[in-house]
C-alpha cells in the first residue's frame, strides 16, 4: 500500500479516480448498459459519465452512490482497490469520497467479498450543512457508532442525535442524513446489503 506524505493528496486521489473510472467501466459492461442508459438510471448526465469512466472526472459521494443504485452494486464496488490477505488502513489513508453537500468525507475501510453482506466505513465530518443520502440498494441497512463528537443521524424524517460510543440502526434503502454537531465529528459505517 502507497504510504502519503502530509499535503500529499494529488498521487492518491489519482489513483482513486482511476480506480473509479476502471471499476464504473467493469460494471456498466457487466450489466449490458449504454452510457446513456447508465446516465438516464443514476440521474447524471450523459457528459458527466463519459468523464468519470475516461478518468477525467472528480466525482462526489452523491454521484457515486447514484451509479451504484443504477448498476445494482454497492458503492464500495465502485471505489475499493483489490486487496491482499492481511490489510491494514492507517489514519488518513484509503479511499476517501467527498460529499457535495456536507463537510463529509468517507473513507472505505473494507468492502464485502463476494457472497458477503457488508462495507466499513470511516466518516470524518464537520459541523455545518447535514450529508444527505438518497436511499441505496433495496434491503440496505446501516449500522453507525459515533467514534468523537456528536452527530444527527438515521433516517431523514426522524435523525437522532448520537454522542461517543452511542450506536444506531437505520434502513438504508430510505433518504437518511448525517450531520456533524460538534468539529472532528467521527464514526464507523457498517453498511449491510441484502
Amino acid at each position: 500500500m502507497e504510504t502519503v506524505e502530509p499535503g500529499d493528496v494529488a498521487r492518491p486521489r489519482l489513483d482513486l479516480i482511476a480506480l473509479i473510472a476502471a471499476s464504473i467501466r467493469r460494471e456498466r459492461a457487466r450489466v449490458g448498459l449504454s452510457l446513456t442508459e447508465l446516465a438516464k438510471r443514476a440521474g447524471i448526465a450523459k457528459s458527466t459519465l463519459s468523464q468519470l469512466e475516461s478518468g477525467a472526472g472528480n466525482p462526489s459521494v452523491e454521484t457515486l452512490w447514484a451509479l451504484g443504485v443504477a448498476l445494482g452494486v454497492p458503492f464500495s464496488r465502485l471505489v475499493d482497490p483489490p486487496r491482499p490477505a492481511v490489510r491494514v488502513v492507517r489514519a488518513g489513508e484509503g479511499p476517501v469520497t467527498y460529499s457535495e453537500r456536507a463537510d463529509y468525507a468517507a473513507t472505505l475501510l473494507a468492502s464485502c467479498p463476494p457472497n458477503a453482506r457488508r462495507d466499513l466505513y470511516r466518516i470524518d465530518a464537520q459541523p455545518g450543512g447535514s450529508r444527505v443520502s438518497d436511499p441505496h440498494m433495496a434491503g440496505t441497512v446501516e449500522h453507525l457508532v459515533v467514534g468523537t463528537g456528536r452527530a444527527l443521524v438515521g433516517p431523514a424524517e426522524e435523525p437522532v442525535e448520537l454522542g461517543p460510543g452511542d450506536y444506531i440502526a437505520y434502513p438504508g434503502d430510505a433518504t437518511h442524513v448525517f450531520r456533524a454537531l460538534e468539529p472532528d465529528t467521527t464514526a464507523l459505517i457498517v453498511m449491510e446489503h441484502v
